[in-house]
């Protein structure tokens, strides 16, 4: 029987499994590869502590920490494929809207794609999100050559070069915002007839001599050699078929939070996102903590994702206690 078992191996687990592991909590930590989506990065410029660094290099520098700490157990190139809830020893299913209230006999099993289980007494889940993709040719071959889904993350990178950004609600905007004090010219497409984001910044964008908006475009492909020199789109009405000479192109059509284990047993929002109590990280389950990207958290990023997770394991540490912090 295991405290804590964390699922998840992104900047969130990985946080949460130094800190368990240094409050000496019985923890296993589960995760089908390290990095999370900052993996695909050529450079972070934003990682607290590093001026720079490839996605590859913060994913092994994260592992590497996590695997100093000798009081946790890691199970890597791992799928978790479901949770069960229990009540004591016997691992019995119980109903779907049974966990709240149960308290500290609350049980948990999780299960793996190749067969194992753990039995736990709580759970930590940093699973993140997968952001939605065009699914066009050259998406995947560039994707951090010039395809980027992060403009918090990676406008600094385009400083000075011609950019397109896919997506006409407000994620497509804000991205616009973002690249504005980077690039030379930003391209925004969007496949509708009219843009969907705030109207105010629609506004100041189509008042922008860096902004010039292309309305029902649909990106047909993204090319290149070693990174990105352009993209090609068609034009919905007329049907003619344009190419863009650009060296970035940031898709801005959503994400997707990998929110599937604790449908029906943890409260998601009509966006799939884990609703979370901000203050501690818990879940609608008594039991289930939850950090990261796959949360209701306002902001995705790397550092936030972090430092949720810690404020999780400090508070599944009073939680194993008995102690109640008012």
């Amino acid at each position: 029987m295991y405290d804590l078992v964390i699922i998840g191996g992104g900047p969130a687990g990985v946080a949460a499994g130094i800190y368990a592991a240094r409050k000496k909590i019985k923890t296993v930590l589960i995760t089908d590869s390290f990095g999370g989506q900052s993996l695909v990065s050529d450079r972070i410029g934003n990682w607290v502590g590093e001026t720079e660094i490839s996605g590859f290099d913060l994913a092994q520098k994260m592992e590497a920490h996590l695997k100093a700490q000798k009081d946790i157990e890691i199970v890597d190139g791992e799928w978790v494929t479901s949770i069960e809830r229990t009540l004591g020893n016997q691992h019995q299913s119980l109903p779907a809207q049974a966990g709240a209230g149960i308290g500290i006999n609350q049980r948990f099993l999780v299960k793996t794609k190749n067969g194992k289980s753990f039995a736990t007494k709580t759970i930590l889940l940093t699973v993140g999100s997968r952001r939605k993709k065009l699914n066009v040719p050259g998406e995947k071959e560039f994707e951090g050559k010039g395809v980027a889904y992060c403009s918090t993350c990676d406008a600094p990178l385009f400083d000075g070069k011609d950019v397109a950004v896919v997506g006409g609600g407000n994620s497509g905007l804000e991205a616009v915002v973002d690249l504005l004090p980077y690039a030379q010219t930003i391209f925004l497409l969007h496949h509708g007839a009219a843009l969907k984001g705030d109207a105010l910044t629609q506004e100041k964008l189509q008042a922008d001599p860096k902004v010039r908006i292309i309305l029902n475009a649909e990106t047909q492909s993204i090319s290149g050699e070693k990174e990105v020199t352009g993209l090609v789109y068609k034009n919905l009405v007329t049907g003619d078929v344009q190419t863009l000479a650009v060296q970035g192109v940031f898709v801005e059509i959503g994400i997707v939070p990998n929110s599937e284990l604790v449908k029906g047993m943890c409260e998601v929002n009509k966006l799939g996102e884990v609703t979370v109590d901000h203050r501690t990280q818990k879940t609608s389950c008594a039991g289930i903590w939850a950090a990261g990207d796959t949360t209701d958290v306002l902001y995705k990023q790397n550092n936030i994702s972090a430092g949720d997770a810690v404020k999780a394991v400090l508070n599944i540490y009073d939680y194993l206690r008995g102690v109640e912090r008012l």
